[in-house]
């Protein structure tokens, strides 16, 4: 037998009422209150602000600044992408399977931590000019300036190399799609190197690129610890958390997030519009590994070098910060001179930064609940409802990807603060100026959400209907069915994305950054970016401790996920 189609149950209706309230609160205000105040902060409508942009030097040179940011990043990830993505579908190696799970480290490795140890390593006279003013590469009196025009390239550096793992698992899944026959067929009528790549592969490649290369677009245009970090501040988002201070006063603030939505939303929107109206289906679909070509020794051995100096260059600004933490004194040498474990001995004995710890733990813990509960209702109803408006449901849970950090956290503050002013019974609730903890958990949670619903579809389609069928059969619920056959059955991929939601919540830098203002309410990324901006020349040392505990707890969470849920881990991601 077949379950009967869904009808909107009470449970079903309140579970939707529920979730419409928290997606208007939490979601449609913020951006809605924002659209407003930009056109006017007195109500009216005025597109002066906007002139006011292109007449202000600084904005107009901070705009231009994160859209070159964005631009060359993409150009720098697709450059080193693309080589690799085609040796690892297209050829067969010893360790090939080793190596894809290598290149996708730097996923997990948080660029905002990463930062800190590139400054450490290319400043004029950090450890890379030291090195080779050792070896006798470098005139000493005239060290390079790696960070140029105010630390640009420092910030593409490290963008490319944290965000190119993104960019790897679209050109890699387009590429595994792509049936073999076309290239085959292609090779037959004399079409070889460039031109089989610029006539076949590239054209059929270009979804999976465009997907890939949107988000790692947007994630370098809206990023905001990085350019903080390196001391880069002629970027939109720095000014953005800089406007925070006069919120009433200048709209400028305002203004500059709309700019950001309306590019983030319009690019979405816009690839959607020109790859829609070209067909780049092939005939099959699925990776043929009889078509593999076996790598000769010289092919295995340059892929295998290119790849560890690309991993070397990635991980090299997180392992700056390992030795920080262990410093005793860094000043003018290749490695310390001396080494401590005062540092992480400071982080538990300092009440902020050890509460800090806690803090994150607290703030990613409860949204990754409230994700998991969000998640589990609206996995269901998407899967397993049968309602006409789920993929509207799939749609709009995954709404929050399409919106930037920088720009959720900009409403939360502006939005809140302001009615926390006019009604005094909320300010303790929802004032981020008095009490943070609510708006944070809130946020995180909103942008998380995707994840757990994603873990959760994941779960769900790939669990045959017989079971709860029968269950369906003997007389039992929808929710006894749900609690006693289905839940069970999905528990690997619910608590995995549960652990998920969790690990990048507790990392989490936009949101951070602007909603926690007291020092007792700081999760770990306020805590370290205040430790960084203290005059004590051992702060930065316990700020590398904690950024490196950071990272452990990162790391532990995500092998533990991958554990629970293996090659479904992926589909979290697919918007």
């Amino acid at each position: 037998m077949r379950l009967p189609k869904a009808k909107l149950s009470p449970w079903n209706l309140a579970f939707l009422i529920g979730l419409g309230l928290f997606l208007a609160v939490f979601l449609v205000y913020p951006v809605a209150f924002m659209l407003r105040r930009g056109f006017g902060l007195e109500g009216e409508f005025t597109l002066k602000y906007f002139w006011m942009l292109t007449s202000n030097a600084v904005l107009r040179a901070s705009l231009f600044n994160s859209i070159a940011l964005a631009s060359v990043t993409v150009l720098g990830c697709s450059l080193v992408v693309f080589p690799f993505a085609i040796a690892l579908q297209r050829l067969a190696f010893a360790g090939r399977s080793v190596l894809t799970s290598l290149l996708l480290v730097p996923m997990i490795m948080p660029p905002f931590v990463g930062a800190i140890g590139l400054k450490q390593l290319l400043a004029r006279y950090g450890s890379v000019n030291l090195f080779f003013i050792h070896l006798g590469w470098m005139n000493p009196k005239h060290p390079v300036d790696w960070l140029a025009a105010g630390g640009f390239w420092g910030v593409v550096i490290l963008q490319v190399l944290s965000l190119y793992p993104i960019l790897l698992l679209s050109v890699s899944a387009a590429l595994a799609n792509i049936d073999p026959a076309l290239r085959e067929a292609a090779q037959n009528l004399g079409a070889k190197g460039w031109g089989l790549f610029r006539t076949i592969t590239l054209p059929l490649v270009l979804p999976g690129w465009f997907a890939g290369a949107i988000i790692v677009w947007i994630w370098s245009f809206t990023d905001l610890g990085t350019p903080l970090i390196t001391g880069f501040s002629r970027v939109t988002a720095v000014q953005i958390f800089d406007a925070i201070n006069d919120l009433n006063t200048n709209p400028q603030g305002f203004s500059l997030i709309v700019v950001v939505l309306a590019v983030s939303v319009g690019l979405f929107f816009v690839s959607q519009r020109l790859i829609g109206r070209r067909s780049y289906a092939t005939l099959a679909r699925g990776h043929s590994h009889a078509a593999d070509k076996p790598a000769t020794p010289w092919q295995t051995a340059m892929i295998w070098s290119g790849a560890s100096f690309l991993l070397l260059l990635a991980l090299l600004p997180h392992l700056s910060v390992i030795l920080s933490s262990f410093a005793g004194r860094w000043f003018f040498t290749v490695l310390p001179d001396s080494w401590t474990l005062e540092n992480y001995q400071e982080v538990f004995e300092q009440k902020a930064t050890f509460s800090s710890i806690g803090n994150s733990f607290f703030y990613a813990s409860v949204s990754a609940g409230i994700d998991f509960i969000l998640g589990v209702g609206l996995g269901w109803m998407i899967t397993r409802s049968k309602l006409k408006f789920a993929p509207i449901l799939d749609a709009l849970a995954m709404l929050p990807l399409a919106l930037p950090g920088l720009v959720l956290a900009f409403g939360y503050f502006a939005g809140f603060e302001i009615n926390a002013q006019r009604h005094a019974f909320l300010k303790g609730m929802i004032d981020p100026r008095v009490n943070p903890t609510f708006l944070l958990i809130v946020s995180y949670s909103i942008r998380r959400l995707p994840y757990m619903v994603r873990a959760a579809c994941a779960g769900f389609q790939q669990t045959s209907e017989l079971l709860e069928e029968a269950s369906a059969s003997f007389g039992a619920t929808p929710w006894d069915t749900l609690r006693r056959i289905t839940l069970p059955l999905i528990s690997a991929n619910l608590i995995g994305g549960f652990i998920l939601t969790f690990a990048f919540a507790m990392l989490e830098v936009s949101d951070s950054l602007i909603l926690a203002q007291k020092e007792n309410y700081f999760p770990i990324t306020k805590q370290m970016w205040q430790l960084l901006g203290r005059i004590d020349p051992h702060a930065p040392s316990v700020a590398c401790a904690l950024g490196v505990i950071a990272m452990l707890l990162l790391m532990g969470s995500l092998v533990v996920a991958g554990r629970l849920m293996g090659r479904k881990m992926g589909q979290i991601f697919r918007a």
